[in-house]
């Protein structure tokens, strides 16, 4: 049976596009319209088997809501995805760049291609998603008008790829994970996801922290986030370097469950391992 995996957007966003890298071709997609929506698609959909959520972007941060719903849910971390994004200008069949004066798609992706646009004198519309932008213009087209989307979507929508990776900083990834059900198996390198709170008195984070720099803990992330039913309260969200099957993680943990009010982990899992790390901490 093929792999049935949710994403949030159209067909042809970038999710679809981190989707098609980690599991390949060989797998049916199903758009959602929310991050919400592709939560609850996994607990009540019985067919999809797994999403793909994308947690932060080398250039515009974390994304706060893929965060909250991660703790609130019981869906585990697979893997972590990390795709380098890359912009294309698309156009109805038989358009030339020169016949465009305008370019519909979302304010992130048209401010990363804002050099680009300004040299070939394009002006910006603002729109609700990339591959959106590509779907509505393939449904009505419009000889002065054009899309920035990916590749992905000009195939899908059959629009004519006039240019390619028109992004202005080559730096732009973004880094995913794939949520399911299930424990994943040990791969080669790993890493573990957690949130966790602190007690309120002096030196709180710094007495959590310090238990994975006695254990030799390489963190790799750590962001923190207001706690919604506490304000002024914040929760710490957290990845490092290691499974939490091997011992010196597990007297980690053991440590941080002493000192922090709350833990909840959010999933150990084969990692991307890259030759830069975006944190070392």
């Amino acid at each position: 049976m093929r792999k049935v995996v949710a994403f949030q957007g159209v067909q042809g966003a970038n999710s679809e596009m981190a989707i098609r890298q980690h599991f390949g071709d060989a797998v049916d997609v199903y758009p959602c319209h929310s991050l919400g929506d592709l939560f609850e698609s996994i607990h009540s959909n019985g067919t999809i088997t797994y999403g793909m959520l994308p947690v932060e972007n080398a250039l515009a941060g974390a994304v706060s809501k893929a965060y909250e719903l991660l703790m609130d849910s019981d869906l585990r971390i697979q893997a972590d995805v990390i795709l380098h994004v890359h912009h294309a200008l698309l156009a109805p069949p038989g358009v030339k760049v020169e016949d465009l004066r305008s370019v519909r798609s979302h304010p992130q992706a048209l401010a990363q291609c804002e050099r680009y646009l300004k040299r070939n004198n394009l002006a910006s519309i603002p729109w609700y998603d990339t591959a959106g932008a590509a779907k509505d213009l393939a449904a009505n087209p419009e000889p002065q008008v054009g899309a920035v989307a990916t590749a992905l979507a000009g195939e899908l929508y059959h629009l004519d790829i006039l240019d390619s990776q028109i992004e202005d900083v080559e730096f732009n990834f973004t880094r995913f994970f794939v949520i399911g059900n299930e424990d994943p198996p040990r791969g080669e390198y790993n890493k573990t996801s957690l949130v966790f709170a602190t007690r309120n008195n002096p030196s709180a984070l710094y007495d959590c922290l310090g238990e994975f720099a006695q254990h030799n803990i390489n963190l790799t992330k750590i962001e923190s986030r207001p706690r919604r039913n506490r304000p002024w309260e914040p929760v710490f969200y957290l990845d490092f370097e290691g499974h939490w099957q091997e011992q010196h993680v597990q007297e980690a943990l053991t440590g941080l469950l002493q000192r922090a009010s709350f833990v909840k982990m959010l999933g150990s899992y084969p990692a991307v391992k890259t030759e830069h790390q975006w944190v070392g901490i």
